[in-house]
């Protein structure tokens, strides 16, 4: 089975992150194996300067993969235009139930905007937006969820995309 995708989208510091950390332990603890994918419009660097992997990947290396005792990370060249349905098919497990994407805003996947100040603060598709999550009253179409509402938001979520997959891990 293909897992489901969610996006979160909204503004830099609008509480996406924060919102989708205290998410993850609520579907984990309802039996759901979540994999996140982070957009970082403004790019990032996590390998460090000087060690194997660094090395190796400014020698020209395409792709890069560090293997220890439980983990694998792998630093690899992609086109800028990389689509999110592209990302899972190639770099997660079918045994994930959801994915929680933070950005992707124009894709047309189910989408929770997280809003700060405004409503549209951050140019959102109406394409698949599923509900609002603010701390200011909206109007909206669809659901609205204060941010401390994570137990009603994880709830919606779980109604929205059932668990595919049983607890036999």
């Amino acid at each position: 089975m293909t897992p489901h995708i969610l996006c979160f989208v909204g503004r830099s510091n609008s509480g996406k992150t924060t919102l989708i950390e205290r998410l993850i332990p609520e579907l984990v603890g309802a039996g759901y194996r979540v994999a996140t994918i982070k957009h970082a419009g403004h790019g990032f660097d996590l390998d460090t300067e000087g060690k194997d992997s660094w090395r190796h990947k400014r020698a020209g290396a395409s792709a890069v993969l560090v293997l220890s005792k439980g983990s694998l990370a792998m630093f690899t060249d992609v086109s800028e235009e990389t689509k999110l349905a592209e990302l899972r098919d190639r770099y997660l497990d079918s045994a994930i139930d959801l994915i929680i994407a933070e950005g992707w805003k124009s894709e047309g996947y189910p989408k929770i905007v997280v809003i700060r100040d405004q409503a549209g603060e951050v140019p959102v598709s109406p394409d698949g937006l599923l509900a609002v999550v603010s701390d200011k009253p909206i109007e909206s179409h669809v659901p609205l969820f204060d941010p401390d509402d994570v137990t009603k938001i994880a709830d919606f979520i779980i109604r929205r995309f059932p668990k595919q997959h049983g607890m036999e891990r």
